[in-house]
């Protein structure tokens, strides 16, 4: 069984932190050929499975912003070129724009409580009339990365399409992904990867038995990044960023 992996990078790497924790070294120099290995010999029944192609999208971080991080990231993906975790690189870009929204805090199941005038702080008319229905509005830089959701639905249409693989592993908990793992599964199995440790998204969701049939569900767990990790060298050249 062939089976073509991917993976939206920024979902993984933020999925990472969140579960391994932002400052701790360990799991960021992931082999993501071999975690797609442990995945599919783990959680899969699908018979004499191979990994054919993996596919890895992401977005390159800009220097002007942020150096240290710009430089980590080519080493990574040098390392997994070179090393040939991946077999291809897919890249989106970044946006960058001024956002303008209303003062909010998170409520209780997470989302966002605009926030009101009150005392010590209150908004007045100009007759000096308290204004406590007003909102406080701010104005932000905003920096959104772009194009990985749809690069792995592309690629996965693609193989799927053209008869490249015959099941698939996507590592993604974005719901905008819905329609194409729906519109794969009834055509080839697929393993569906939550690397966040959120809830999988509603829309993801379905039935081992749904079209095709032989479809599982994971969440991933520390050890999934910690057992599947990068030799610290590659090459002569291509080292582990010290902090990983």
């Amino acid at each position: 069984m062939r089976i073509g992996v991917y993976i939206d990078g920024y979902n993984l790497y933020y999925g990472g932190r969140g579960i391994c924790g932002r400052s701790t070294a360990g799991w960021r120099w992931l082999d993501i050929m071999a975690l797609a290995k442990d995945l599919v010999s783990a959680h899969s029944r699908w018979i004499d499975p191979t990994i054919e192609t993996v596919t890895y999208c992401t977005a390159r971080i800009s220097g002007a912003s942020n150096p240290e991080g710009q430089r980590e990231q080519d080493v990574y993906l040098r390392a997994l070129e070179q090393s040939g975790a991946a077999t291809h690189i897919a890249f989106g870009n970044y946006v960058a724009r001024v956002a303008t929204a209303p003062l909010a805090v998170a409520g209780r199941n997470g989302k966002p409580v605009i926030s009101h005038p009150q005392w010590p702080i209150m908004v007045q008319d100009g007759s000096e009339g308290d204004v406590p229905d007003a909102r406080f509005m701010a104005s932000i830089a905003r920096r959104e990365e772009k194009g990985s959701d749809v690069n792995v639905a592309s690629h996965l249409l693609i193989d799927v399409l053209t008869g490249a693989i015959d099941a698939a592993l996507v590592i993604s908990n974005d719901s905008d992904l819905a329609f194409p793992i729906n519109y794969v599964r009834d055509l080839v199995p697929v393993g569906l990867i939550n690397p966040t440790k959120g809830y999988r998204a509603g829309k993801l969701a379905g039935r081992p038995s749904n079209g095709a049939g032989d479809h599982w569900w994971y969440q991933m767990r520390p050890d999934d990044w910690y057992r599947n990790q990068l030799p610290h060298a590659i090459g002569t050249k291509i080292r582990k960023p010290p902090k990983w």
